[in-house]
Formats: structure tokens, sequence, C-alpha cells
């Protein structure tokens, strides 16, 4: 029997956005950035000997007082892949709307294994040890996520489009001069990329949250 138009209808229904799980999801990525925030500033005053302008947030990472940024690090990877269902739930663009949706979970996965191996910060080179490759990882996939994702949210709002093809670009430019920094100040250097990063974050939650208002959600 073909297809009515009243069961068009109702695959229609079925299929709509839920304004509620968009809301939720975005309220997740602000509270990953929170959570990683307050986690390293907390760390930054119980770690013993820690300088938060020379030593990087992989020493938070690893020792005694480890599970401290851990859990900011896993709520953050928990954020990203969030937004990452946001948007295949959301679908705004074609094919570079896709690959940002999969550099968002590579993003996440990423996170989430540097928190994991606990390898950095304590001189380990016992083993597989694979915590360059995550950053070089994580770079690459921030990268991505920002220029896809741009023309799709653009169907949202300009304004969004060009805060996230300013973050791919402020990113682009930074990124790579962490590596040639002195140690003596590559620490803070590091919160400074942790702060790009949490605005393409925060702009893509803002972008769903507002999503989820349109649809009468919250």
């Amino acid at each position: 029997m073909p297809p009515t138009a009243e069961t068009h209808h109702q695959v229609a229904a079925e299929v709509a956005e839920q304004p509620r799980l968009l809301f939720g999801l975005s309220l997740l990525a602000v509270l990953g950035c929170l959570a990683l925030a307050v986690s390293i500033l907390i760390a930054d005053r119980v770690v013993p000997d820690h300088d938060w302008i020379a030593d990087t947030i992989s020493d938070l990472g690893a020792g005694r007082y480890e599970f401290i940024v851990d859990i900011g690090l896993y709520t953050f990877s928990a954020a990203l892949i969030g937004l990452a269902v946001s948007a295949a739930h959301v679908h705004l663009g074609a094919w570079d709307w896709s690959i940002g949706i999969i550099a968002l979970v590579t993003f996440g996965l990423l996170v989430f294994l540097i928190g994991a191996r606990n390898e950095y910060g304590d001189n380990d080179d016992e083993g597989w040890v694979i915590h360059g490759y995550l950053v070089y990882g994580v770079g690459l996939a921030m990268t991505v996520a920002c220029f896809a994702m741009a023309r799709g949210a653009a169907r949202a709002s300009p304004h969004y489009r060009r805060i996230l093809i300013a973050t791919g670009v402020v990113w682009v430019i930074s990124a790579p001069v962490f590596f040639f920094l002195p140690t003596d100040i590559d620490g803070i250097y590091e919160r400074y990329l942790g702060g790009v990063a949490f605005i393409m974050v925060l702009a893509l939650a803002h972008l769903f949250y507002q999503r989820s208002k349109q649809q009468g959600g919250m």
C-alpha cells in the first residue's frame, strides 16, 4: 500500500527535533567548560610546588592529585560528544557539517584518552607513549570542527559562522606556537589555548540552545 499524506505526517512527527534534548546537551557543553576550568583552578592551588605560568595542565594531570583535572577532562569530553549528538540531531549542513560532527566526536574521545592514559607530566617513557600524538590529534580535530561547521552554522545565524571561522583562524595561528615556547611560560599559554577551544564549544552550545527555544522546548 503506498504511503498516504497522513503517514508522512506521522513519520515527520516522529523524527521532529527534540528541544529538551538540545537544551540538556547545551547545558552539558557549558558544564564541561566550567568543570574543566574549575578543576584546573583547584589543582593549581592543591598540587604542591605548581607554577601555573610555567607548568602545563598536563603536569596537573599526573601524580597524587591527578583525579582533580581528570574529572574536568572527562566532563569536557562528554560536552564535546554531546555537541556532536546535537549536531547530528539538527543537521544544518551538507558533507562539511557531517565532517564537523566526526571532528567533535574525535575531539571528545582524544580528550578522554588524554585523561585516561595518565602518561603526561611525569616523564613517562615506558611502553607506548602516545600523549604527543593525542595532542596533535586534538589540534587537528579542533581546526576541522571550526571550519567544517561554519557554513552550516550560518543557517542559524551569520554570527555563528564568523565566530567559528575567527576561532579557527586564531587556533591555527596560535596552537603550533605552543611547541616552540620556553618551558617557563608554556603553562599559561596552554591555558590560553584552552580558552580558545571554549569559544567554539560555547558558540555551538548557544546555537543549539537557541534552536531548542525556537522549537518551543524551554
